[in-house]
């Protein structure tokens, strides 16, 4: 699927859902599903620097050259936003990551609003990171 087919997908599960707070229960849902990182991958060559919670991601390439990206939080929410970026990011190629505006699809799902400046603050860290990443 195309990086717009994957973001329309997203949009429509967040439109099947009613307020804010059911999108928020979603979010966490998500998060909850992430697969954990191995003890060692949560170092601070993985800690994402700027976030209030703990987060962490590994971005790695496949044979492909394709990003692959695992992360996870201590906090429930902001777990969930690495579940967003996740399912953004993971399989793209380093040209069509570099594409992304997450942001832009927080807003379309209804989440923007609602997140506070230190959850907004930490998610720039965290595109900024695997932005910077990707192009490496």
């Amino acid at each position: 699927m195309s990086v717009q087919d994957d973001i329309e997908t997203l949009v429509e599960e967040f439109d099947f859902l009613g307020d804010w707070e059911e999108r928020y229960r979603y979010l966490i849902e998500l998060g909850q599903a992430l697969p954990p990182l191995d003890p060692g991958e949560r170092n601070d060559g993985t800690r994402v620097k700027g976030c209030v919670s703990q987060v962490w991601l590994v971005l790695e390439r496949d044979a492909d050259g394709r990003l692959r990206l695992r992360g996870e939080s201590d906090a429930h929410i902001v777990r969930g936003l690495v579940a967003l970026l996740v399912r953004l990011y993971d399989g793209r190629s380093p040209q069509d990551a570099r594409a992304i505006d997450p942001k832009a699809v927080l807003g379309r799902i209804g989440l923007a609003e609602h997140l506070s400046p230190q959850r907004s603050n930490g998610l720039s860290s965290m595109v900024a990171r695997i932005q910077a990443d990707a192009q490496t």
